[in-house]
């Protein structure tokens, strides 16, 4: 992400709702990809490391966020139980009801931002942090550095389609 990006993204009125642990990941993510990954002092075999900040920013920020449009309790957004990745999946609408976060964007927003939301948690989360023998997902630095721009660009789609 280059450092002019950076600089834009921090002066949206996004960038001021999110929480301070929220930027701090982003920013020391940031760090790790700009200031001491970039110069390729070492080649690493997989870059999934990059991603992971951003994708904990990520599930911290749509807690927050369904929790200020009261598409979760606090209870819910406090808890230790509680499965975004299961809440928000298209495949399980008919089964969670009005459980269903999927559900709730796609009333609210349309089908469009709903798979969004869902396309980039399974992109910058599941598939990038699961681990199966049979299939183990090494990312390129390029790679990487594309699941954080979707993932900050969804954030900031998200913001401005359901929360302004």
């Amino acid at each position: 992400m280059d450092k002019t990006k950076i600089l834009i993204f921090k002066t949206s009125d996004f960038w001021f709702y999110l929480s301070k642990n929220q930027k701090d990941l982003i920013n020391e993510g940031v760090y790790l990809m700009n200031d001491i990954i970039r110069d390729g002092a070492y080649n690493f075999k997989d870059y999934s490391f990059l991603v992971f900040p951003f994708a904990k920013a990520y599930e911290g920020f749509l807690k927050q966020l369904f929790k200020d449009i009261k598409f979760i309790s606090h209870l819910d957004y406090i808890s230790d139980h509680l499965r975004l990745g299961k809440l928000m999946s298209p495949n399980l609408v008919n089964k969670l009801g009005n459980r269903s976060l999927y559900k709730k964007i796609k009333d609210k927003a349309g089908q469009e931002l709903a798979d969004k939301i869902w396309n980039c948690w399974k992109i910058g989360r599941n598939q990038v942090f699961h681990y199966y023998p049979h299939n183990l997902k090494a990312l390129s630095f390029s790679e990487a550095e594309n699941i954080i721009d979707q993932i900050l660009t969804t954030m900031e789609e998200i913001y401005k389609k359901l929360l302004k």
